[in-house]
C-alpha cells in the first residue's frame, strides 16, 4: 500500500480474487471516464461521485463537453465525459492531473493526454475493439494512439468492452457506461449497494427492464475488474456521519430559490443554465412556484419583471448572450427600482463563444452594461454551497434595495458536483409578504430617503397607490421629467442605495497571514483551486495569502489597507488579459483582467494579474506556479 510517506508494499484481497493485488492508499486522486458524445460516460461519472459522496468521500466533479452538439465520433476534438476527483476530507476543485482514466476509444484518450490532462504513471483502461477493426484506417489511428502514448509512464490495459457488454445489449454504446461504472467499482471498491441505488434513481424510471440491465452491466464490469486487475485504490473516507446533500450549481441555485420562497423563475434554455429550470421543473410547483420558458431570452427578462412588480418574487436565468439581449429590460428594472433576481451561469465568449466551457468572462458586462448610470448589485458564488444560499440573499437585497441583484455563477460550478453540509430551513429567508395597507393619502411611489435612497414598494392594487410606472426620468411622483436638478437626484438616489449595502458589508477574510509578500485575489469558482495552491506555497514557506470576493458591486470594504499590508497584489481569473512582453503591448495598452482592472480603479493599488481562457478549470499546481514567478524580487526563497 502506499502511505502518506511514500512507502509502498502489496496486499492480497482473498474476498474477490485469487491473485495478487496491490492497494494503493492516498487521500486524494482523480478519474476520468471519456467517450464520444452520446455513450454514457457522463452519467458514468455522476453516478461515481455521487456514491463516492454517500460513501463519506469529498467529491469535486467536472463535466468534459466538446464545444459542439454531436462531434464527429472518434476524434480527439470530440472528448465527452466526466472528471471526479475524490479525497478523504473536502474536495474543492478538479486537482492537476488524472490518475486512473477509462477510455471509450484510443481517440478520446489522446485529446486528454495532449491537454496535459493525464498524470505519468496513470493507469489507463481503454477499449480494445479497435485494435483489430475490420477498417484499416481505425487500425491505423490506433497504432498511432498507442505510439504517442508511449514513453509517459502511464500503465495501459486494454478492456474488451464491446465484446463484454454484447452479451447484455444489443448496442453496446448504450451499455459501456455501466459496464465502466462496474470496473471503478471494483477498483476503488465502492459500495454495491448503494451503485445499484443510484442506478435506479437513473434508469428505472424508464423501466424495470432498462434498470435491471445496467445493473447486469455493472456487475459484469465489476467482475471483469476482479478477474483482470492487479491494481486497486484505496481513499478513506472522512466524511462520514454528516448529514450532507450531494448536488451540482445549478441544482444548488433551484433548491436555493425554492428556500428563499421565489415564486416565479422566467428563462429562455441557454448553455450551461438551462438546468436551473429542469431541476426547478421537477419540484417548483410543489412549493407553488412556477416556471415559464419564455419565446426568447428578452420576454423572460419581461416576465420576472412584471412578476415582480406585481409583488410576487421572480428571478430569470441565463448565460452571456442571453445576458446582452436582457440588457434594455435590466435598465428598465432599475428605473422603475422594482427587484429583481438575474442569474448569470458564465461562459466562454464572445458571441457563442464555448458554450460549453467555462469562464469568467462577464463581470464587467454585469456591471456596466446598460446604457447609463445604472447601479445594480454583483454577487459571486464561490461554492456549490455558495450557490444555494447566494439565492437567498440576493432575494433580501433585491426587495430591500429595490434593485436589480445579477448572481454570478459559471460552469464549473453549474455542472460540477460536490456534497455539502445539508441546511437547515430559516423561515426568515423567505421573507415577509407585500404590504398591501393603504397608503397614507399623498405619498409618492418614490418618496426617496434623503439619507438611504430608499422608499415603500408600491404593489398594484394597493388601496391609494396608483400611479403611472415609466421607465423614462421621473420625479418622486413618477412623472416624466426632463428638469435636470430631477434627474440629478434621481441618479443619486438610485446610487445612494448601493453605498448603503456597502456599509453592512463585512471586510474579506484573509487566508493565510494577514500581510507578506504576496496577495492572490480570486472571485468565482477559483476559490478552491486558489487556496489549495496557496496553502502549498506556504507549506514551501513563501509569503504568499489570498482572499476572494463574493460582492463586486458594491465591492467588500478595507480592500485598500489589506492590500497595502503586501507588497504585491495580483488576481488569478479565467479570463482574458494581455500577457505583459507580448508584442506591441506596454504598461498603458495591456488589457488586465476584468476583477484586476475593476480592482486597480476602485482601490488606485497597482494590481497585477495572471489570467488564462483554456476552456478548463484552473488547476492548483499551476497556480501554484504562478505565484512561485510572481513572488517579489527580495522575498521568501
Amino acid at each position: 500500500m502506499t502511505t502518506n510517506s511514500g512507502a509502498t508494499d502489496t496486499a492480497t484481497d482473498e474476498r474477490r480474487t485469487d491473485h495478487e493485488i496491490e492497494v494503493i492508499r492516498d487521500r486524494m486522486h482523480t478519474v476520468e471516464i471519456v467517450s464520444d458524445s452520446g455513450e454514457g460516460a457522463q452519467k458514468c461519472g455522476q453516478i461515481f461521485g455521487a456514491v463516492s459522496a454517500k460513501m463519506g468521500n469529498g467529491v469535486w466533479t467536472v463535466e468534459i463537453i466538446p464545444a459542439e452538439i454531436q462531434p464527429p465520433a472518434r476524434s480527439p476534438a470530440g472528448a465527452s465525459g466526466n472528471r471526479i476527483r475524490i479525497g478523504t476530507d473536502e474536495v474543492t476543485n478538479w486537482g492537476d492531473r488524472t490518475n486512473v482514466c477509462v477510455a471509450f476509444n484510443e481517440q478520446v484518450l489522446v485529446a486528454r493526454h495532449r491537454l496535459d490532462a493525464i498524470d505519468s504513471g496513470a493507469l489507463l483502461l481503454v477499449e480494445n475493439m479497435w485494435k483489430d477493426h475490420r477498417d484499416e484506417d481505425i487500425r491505423a489511428e490506433w497504432t498511432a494512439a498507442m505510439d504517442e502514448l508511449q514513453g509517459h509512464g502511464y500503465r495501459i490495459i486494454e478492456v474488451p468492452m464491446e465484446e463484454r457488454c454484447l452479451t447484455v445489449v444489443d448496442d453496446a454504446r448504450k451499455g459501456k457506461n455501466m459496464f465502466a461504472l462496474g470496473m471503478l467499482a471494483w477498483i476503488f471498491d465502492r459500495d454495491l449497494d448503494l451503485t445499484r441505488d443510484q442506478i435506479a434513481h437513473a434508469f428505472r424510471k424508464k423501466s424495470e427492464e432498462v434498470y435491471e440491465k445496467n445493473v447486469t452491466l455493472l456487475e459484469l464490469g465489476y467482475e471483469w475488474a476482479s478477474e483482470n486487475l492487479d491494481v486497486r485504490i484505496d481513499v478513506p473516507p472522512g466524511l462520514e456521519g454528516e448529514d450532507m446533500v450531494v448536488m451540482n450549481g445549478n441544482q444548488a441555485v433551484a433548491f436555493g430559490a425554492v428556500a428563499a420562497g421565489m415564486e416565479l423563475a422566467a428563462m429562455y434554455p441557454i448553455t450551461p443554465a438551462t438546468s436551473v429550470s429542469h431541476q426547478l421543473g421537477e419540484i417548483f410547483h410543489k412549493f407553488g412556484g412556477i416556471v415559464h420558458q419564455a419565446e426568447d431570452e428578452i420576454a423572460a427578462a419581461g416576465v420576472a419583471i412584471g412578476a415582480s412588480y406585481s409583488g410576487k418574487v421572480a428571478f430569470t436565468i441565463t448565460s452571456g448572450p442571453g445576458l446582452a439581449l436582457k440588457t434594455e429590460f435590466l435598465g428598465l428594472a432599475i428605473m422603475s427600482e422594482i427587484p429583481l433576481v438575474v442569474i448569470d451561469v458564465q461562459r466562454g465568449g464572445p458571441s457563442t463563444g464555448l458554450p460549453t466551457k467555462v469562464e469568467q468572462s462577464d463581470l464587467l458586462a454585469t456591471m456596466f452594461g446598460q446604457p447609463g448610470d445604472a447601479p445594480h448589485v454583483v454577487m459571486a458564488a464561490a461554492t456549490i454551497e455558495e450557490c444555494f444560499h447566494s439565492m437567498i440573499t440576493a432575494r433580501r437585497i433585491a426587495e430591500t434595495f429595490r434593485t436589480v441583484v445579477i448572481v454570478l455563477t459559471d460552469a464549473n460550478l453549474a455542472t460540477g458536483v460536490q456534497p455539502f453540509r445539508r441546511p437547515m430551513l430559516d423561515p426568515v429567508w423567505m421573507g415577509s409578504r407585500p404590504d398591501m395597507s393603504p397608503v397614507p393619502e399623498g405619498k409618492p411611489p418614490y418618496d426617496w430617503d434623503e439619507e438611504t435612497g430608499l422608499s415603500q414598494r408600491f404593489i398594484p392594487g394597493q388601496p391609494g397607490g396608483m400611479h403611472t410606472l415609466t421607465g423614462l426620468a421621473h420625479d418622486e411622483k413618477s412623472r416624466v421629467a426632463y428638469a435636470s436638478d430631477i434627474n440629478q437626484k434621481s441618479s443619486a438616489m438610485r446610487s445612494r442605495k448601493l453605498a448603503v449595502l456597502h456599509s453592512t458589508l463585512q471586510p474579506p477574510k484573509v487566508n493565510g497571514a494577514d500581510s507578506g509578500d504576496l496577495l492572490v485575489v480570486g472571485w468565482g469558482s477559483t476559490k478552491g483551486a486558489i487556496e489549495e495552491a496557496v496553502e502549498a506555497a506556504r507549506e514551501q514557506g513563501l509569503s504568499v495569502s489570498s482572499l476572494h470576493l463574493r460582492f463586486l458591486s458594491p465591492l467588500e470594504p478595507g480592500l485598500r489597507e489589506i492590500f497595502q499590508r503586501f507588497r504585491k497584489v495580483m488576481t488569478v481569473e479565467i479570463n482574458y488579459s494581455d500577457e505583459p512582453n507580448d508584442p506591441f503591448i506596454t504598461e498603458e495598452n495591456r488589457r488586465r483582467g476584468q476583477l484586476a482592472w475593476l480592482l486597480r480603479a476602485n482601490t488606485l493599488v497597482d494590481v497585477d494579474c495572471w489570467t488564462r481562457v483554456l476552456g478548463e478549470p484552473l488547476r492548483p499546481g499551476v497556480i501554484l506556479d504562478v505565484i512561485r514567478s510572481n513572488l517579489p524580487k527580495g522575498g521568501a526563497a
